[in-house]
């Protein structure tokens, strides 16, 4: 542990890396590009400016957020003064995702490197051309013993996977997450798993629905869907379900033509693999608007599928693409039907302006975090914790709390040695009804 990079020396490879990224955010925007037509805007706005505000955030806050913290002492332990000291935790691993393959895998290690950890960072093989930048703007600001990026296929993560670490954050899909948590268990290891599930989108007869179709689509279609707080279904009331679908139809036009394969504002399915996946969930399903699709250009149009079977592939896993059911509800007990039949998802989104509704379903359900009347920009305030429950995660981050992932908490008591009260020595006798008063006073 005494080999570990002191506050200033973090503080200093954190501006190196800031100093880096804006160097190369055009190279990283081409390289997001050739990955899978991610659009400038949406590379900018979630992809590197993030990023830049991230470190900017904490290379301010890296001295006070480092400092033990005073805490009020116990009476019992009088006179003493208390801390939490935070302390690293060592050496990292941290095995990022390819739908946003800059941010969630330099998020992150900011973290961890502001926590004083050294750092093993391992970017997906799915997006080559960023993992390559990633590794160039690594090799640039850190020495290789601090932080060092380990490229290759889902081999080189099981390898990873095998050696020891004081820590391990994840960030992809359930299925791999149940793999990491496994090999974690074997030594103990702390983890945080970022993951996903079926997330909700709850709209009902009070909504606003020309503003709900139109944050319900940006939140759909940003990124081609491949965003893991994306409604991933929508759960309307059966009185206004059919003017939903008409105004959730006009949006996506007005947002990406008539042909939406022609914008520049609408990414890629990821792969062949994936893209094959997203044509057999829509298979035998009623579609409503889209479906359209390219192989050629792993293209698939925002398709909107009408009442799917609750046991049908497309209700059965995460969709993570540009596919969007519309269910409707008669009664809550409709809603509790549908949402209880799911493990619990990492967002829920409710449309409503009934108070009253609104605070039941956020008192009733249980999932990571969300929003009233919009999508996904929870994600957007580093003051918020980010991060699932049950099958959607363990553990979040974002802000200090991303610093505080990455940092054990170690209690320290400073005892005063000009007084020592002898209640707590044996002999014991007389002294259990003293104790009893001084702990119930308490």
């Amino acid at each position: 542990m005494n080999n570990l990079p002191s506050v200033s020396q973090r503080k200093e490879a954190l501006k190196k890396l800031l100093k880096n990224i804006i160097i190369h955010e055009e190279e990283i925007l081409e390289a997001l590009y050739k990955d899978f037509k991610k659009p400038r805007f949406e590379g900018i706005v979630t992809e590197t400016s993030y990023i830049i505000s991230e470190l900017k955030n904490t290379i301010n806050k890296i001295d006070s957020w480092s400092k033990p913290k005073w805490v009020f002492p116990s009476l019992l332990n009088f006179p003493s003064s208390d801390y939490i000291y935070s302390e690293p935790y060592g050496k990292v691993l941290l095995i990022s995702p390819w739908n946003y393959p800059f941010q969630l895998a330099i998020s992150p290690l900011i973290a961890a490197v502001a926590a004083g950890n050294k750092v093993t960072l391992k970017p997906s093989e799915l997006t080559p051309y960023t993992s390559a930048i990633i590794s160039k703007i690594i090799r640039e600001s850190f020495e290789v013993k601090h932080v060092v990026v380990v490229t290759g296929d889902y081999t080189i993560a099981q390898d990873l996977l095998k050696k020891r670490w004081d820590y391990i954050f994840f960030t992809g899909s359930v299925a791999v997450g149940k793999i990491v948590a496994k090999a974690a268990a074997e030594n103990l290891t702390p983890v945080t798993l970022e993951l996903g599930g079926k997330n909700p989108c709850i709209v009902d007869e009070t909504a606003n629905l020309p503003l709900a179709a139109k944050r319900i689509v940006w939140g759909k279609i940003l990124n081609a869907g491949q965003t893991c707080i994306a409604p991933d279904y929508i759960l309307v009331h059966h009185k206004m379900k059919s003017k939903l679908i008409k105004y959730i139809i006009e949006e996506i036009k007005n947002a990406l033509g008539e042909n939406p394969q022609e914008s520049e504002d609408f990414a890629r399915i990821i792969n062949l693999k994936n893209w094959e996946r997203q044509l057999f969930l829509i298979e035998n399903q009623t579609i409503l608007f889209g479906g359209e699709s390219n192989r050629n250009d792993f293209y698939l149009a925002p398709t909107l599928l009408d009442e799917p079977s609750l046991d049908s592939p497309v209700m059965k896993e995460e969709i993570f693409g540009p596919i969007l059911p519309i269910l409707s509800y008669e009664s809550k007990a409709d809603i509790e039907r549908i949402i209880s039949k799911y493990e619990k998802p990492l967002s829920l989104f409710i449309f409503s302006e009934n108070k009253s509704f609104i605070k039941e379903v956020l008192n009733k359900y249980s999932f990571g975090g969300g929003c009233v009347n919009d999508t996904i920009i929870h994600f957007s305030n580093s003051r918020l914790p980010f991060g699932g429950v049950g099958h959607s995660g363990i553990g979040a981050y974002h802000g200090k709390l991303s610093f505080d992932t990455f940092s054990h908490k170690k209690a320290i008591v400073r005892k005063g040695n000009w007084l020592d009260l002898p209640l707590r020595y044996a002999p014991y006798k007389n002294k259990v009804n003293i104790i009893k008063r001084i702990l119930n006073w308490l």
